[in-house]
């Protein structure tokens, strides 16, 4: 059954120690979208939810509350008119070259993916083993634990610090010889922000060799936009590797596109996992999405006031708002049940929220800021529910 992996890469994989049967493994992690949807927890939570019922209001995934932005929107139909040519007008180079221009990082230091699932899934794969672990923050995103545990790679946990930051050094010392330092940055669940001293830290500190896989899902949401990223990282020729998708603040969860941005040598270690472009149509409206700033502006203040609207309304009841977040969620401490249980009672009132997903924070439950109109439906449901 390995015949299924190019030789190049099943030699990467046995000199790092994998077992024939992993190799295996690896293959099955990248072999359709059935796959794809069960190491992508939110594509999972989403699903679960339709199949449940329609009619909720949604604010249980982090999706945008609206769709692509115009101009992208009017790009990847434009592009769809050409759908019968495979790259009528080479749109994942106009892609790459936009990510370049916007983000000032080399084309060559550029691949896009169909989603950032799948860039999370291939550096575990290139650099993790059945000795190099992985160390990530708890709670975090959860797509690199359900491929981690898929191949039986070593795991550490570190819980985030008292102001819900990673903490880099503890992290270090967790496992001085991993493959992989996961930091999301701003954090999912939390929306909380680690200062980039500290990541630069863990860049400058960690072993040779490894990997800081830093994923800025949700970095497009705050104001500091674009200083406050990683990319001067890949710059200097550090051993990182950015993740980022369009699911988030340009509102394309569904249609599933993303990049990693890392030096060359690095990026080629992840590409050797071979693995689909992101569509033509797709590619343009991400494309020109991108250069939309009035839009993007609009989108982050609107965001902003809506979030300040749901802080306001949660603290005045007593509830511990963990934060603060930058992004387009916040963690509400419910103390007396557990998330999954206010769960299924905002589900009963027609609201979806985040539950059941933090194993180390059993009261603690994820709500995803939409749309005001989707916000003061949340509040009508909550004048109901906590008396």
């Amino acid at each position: 059954m390995t015949h299924m992996i190019r030789e190049e890469v099943k030699d990467d994989l046995l000199s790092r120690g994998y077992s024939r049967r992993q190799m295996l493994r690896t293959a099955m992690m990248f072999s359709g979208a059935a796959a794809a949807l069960s190491f992508n927890p939110e594509i999972a939570f989403a699903a679960d939810e339709d199949a449940a019922g329609a009619g909720l209001v949604r604010i249980g995934s982090n999706e945008c509350w609206t769709g692509p932005m115009a101009p992208g929107l009017a790009a990847g139909n434009a592009a769809f008119a050409n759908a019968n040519r495979y790259s009528p007008n080479g749109e994942i180079e106009k892609l790459i070259k936009a990510i370049s221009t916007i983000e000032n990082v080399p084309a060559d230091h550029i691949a896009a993916y169909p989603g950032s699932g799948g860039i999370l899934a291939r550096t575990l794969v290139a650099y993790c083993s059945p000795t190099k672990g992985l160390v990530q923050a708890d709670p975090t995103y959860d797509n690199p634990t359900r491929v981690a545990k898929f191949l039986k790679t070593p795991i550490s946990n570190v819980p985030l610090t008292s102001d819900y930051r990673h903490d880099v050094k503890a992290m270090l010392a967790a496992n001085p010889n991993a493959g992989v330092y996961y930091v999301v940055n701003p954090n999912n669940p939390t929306g909380t922000m680690t200062p980039m001293a500290e990541i630069e830290w863990l860049v400058d500190n960690k072993p040779a060799g490894a990997v800081v896989l830093i994923d800025e899902a949700y970095i497009h949401w705050t104001k500091e936009y674009p200083n406050n990223t990683a990319t001067h990282l890949v710059r200097q020729g550090k051993e990182v590797i950015i993740a980022r998708t369009f699911s988030k603040i340009f509102g394309m969860a569904g249609a599933r596109v993303g990049y990693l941005m890392a030096q060359p040598d690095v990026l080629k270690r992840v590409t050797i996992y071979e693995g689909d472009a992101p569509s033509i149509p797709t590619a343009a409206c991400a494309t020109a999405s991108l250069t939309a700033t009035a839009l993007i502006d609009a989108r982050r203040n609107e965001l902003i006031q809506n979030r300040a609207m749901t802080v306001d309304y949660l603290t005045k009841r007593g509830l511990k708002v963990i934060g603060p977040s930058f992004a387009n969620m916040i963690m509400v401490d419910w103390k007396t049940k557990t998330a999954k249980e206010m769960g299924e009672i905002y589900k009963s009132r027609g609201v979806q929220i985040a539950g059941n997903r933090w194993p180390s924070w059993p009261t603690v439950g994820r709500i995803s800021i939409g749309s005001k109109a989707d916000m003061e439906a949340f509040f009508n449901a909550s004048s109901k529910i906590l008396t």
